[in-house]
């Protein structure tokens, strides 16, 4: 489900404008990768490095969602630190996971 990007609704996949501040809709593409625990935390950092990415989905192999992160433009070091912990402890307990990256088209 995408997100205005300046208020944070929540839009349906067909809204070409916010339903509550009537912000255009910016139209996102998702990707999907399938890594393994151990690489987890090192694909979600380039990931986040590459810079159009707007949220990352982190799914175990039944495609249960266990960790969103939404991702802004000029994040830095420290507030990322809390999510690439919890990550850390997702791949302590999960073998495969499922990486759901929206980008902005």
């Amino acid at each position: 489900m995408p997100f205005c990007t300046k208020c944070g609704a929540p839009l349906k996949d067909d809204d070409n404008f916010c339903p509550v501040c009537g912000a255009a809709a910016a139209k996102v593409s998702r990707e999907e990768f399938s890594v393994s625990a151990s690489n987890l935390v090192d694909r979600v950092k380039e990931l986040l490095h590459e810079g159009n990415v707007t949220r990352i989905i982190v799914k175990d192999e039944h495609g249960k969602a266990l960790l969103e992160i939404p991702v802004t433009v000029g994040v830095i070091g420290t507030v990322l630190a809390p999510w690439l912990a919890a990550l850390g402890v997702i791949a302590a307990l999960a073998t495969n996971c499922r990486i759901v990256v929206e980008r902005r088209v």
